[in-house]
C-alpha cells in the first residue's frame, strides 16, 4: 500500500500531516506495516511514524488550482488566478526545492486546506538558460559522458559535451536533471 498516492495528507490526533515517503515492510512471520515520514504542515516539523497495514488514518481532503506566476521578490511568489484574477502572495518555501524554478507566465498548482495554501508545485519539465560552462573539448578522442552547467536559476545540473553557454534546455524539476535541448 503506497500512501504518497492514496493519501497525500492525514490528520492525526488533531494535527494535519503531509506525507512525504511511505516504505511497505514484512519482516518474516509477523504483521506488515507502513513506515511513514511525515511533515506537520504547521510547523513544518518532519516525524515518522509506523502504521499496521489494517489501521486506518483520517484522510483530509484538499482542493488543487491552478495559478500563474506573476513574479517573485526574494521569498515571496505573487500569483493569480487565470479565472478570478484573484492574486494571492505565497512563500517560495511552500513550494520545496523546486522554488528556485518559479519564473514569469509559469503554469504553477496550489493544494489548499480550508483557503489556507498548504504546498505549491511547479511543472515536471521546466525551460532553463545554460549560463556558464566549459566550452567543449575539441581533438580529444575519449571526450567525458557529462560536464556541469550553471543555469539562470542558480542551479548547477550535469549535461552532455555539447551543450554550450547561453543554450535553452530541458530539465526535469523532480530530479533537477538535463532532458533535452530546448525546442524552440
Amino acid at each position: 500500500m503506497d500512501l504518497t498516492h492514496l493519501c497525500t495528507l492525514m490528520c492525526i490526533s488533531g494535527r494535519l500531516y503531509e506525507v512525504v515517503k511511505a516504505d511497505h515492510n514484512q519482516q518474516g512471520r509477523g504483521s506488515a506495516m507502513i513506515q511513514v515520514e511525515l511533515r506537520d504542515v504547521e510547523s513544518g516539523n518532519k516525524v515518522n511514524a509506523r502504521f499496521n497495514t489494517d489501521e486506518s488514518v483520517e484522510k483530509v481532503f484538499v482542493e488543487e488550482k491552478s495559478f500563474t506566476c506573476m513574479c517573485t521578490m526574494g521569498d515571496e511568489v505573487a500569483l493569480i488566478d487565470p479565472q478570478t484574477f484573484e492574486q494571492v502572495d505565497v512563500k517560495r518555501d511552500l513550494f520545496g526545492k523546486a522554488g528556485v524554478y518559479l519564473k514569469e507566465e509559469m503554469k504553477v498548482m496550489l493544494r489548499f486546506f480550508d483557503d489556507t495554501p498548504l504546498s505549491g508545485s511547479v511543472p515536471k519539465r521546466v525551460i532553463c538558460t545554460v549560463v556558464d560552462t566549459p566550452p567543449p573539448l575539441k581533438g580529444v578522442s575519449a571526450t567525458p559522458a557529462e560536464k556541469r552547467a550553471l543555469l539562470d536559476n542558480g542551479l548547477t545540473v550535469k549535461v552532455p559535451p555539447f551543450i554550450e553557454s547561453g543554450e535553452a534546455i530541458l530539465v526535469n524539476t523532480e530530479e533537477d536533471a538535463y532532458m533535452s535541448r530546448a525546442k524552440e
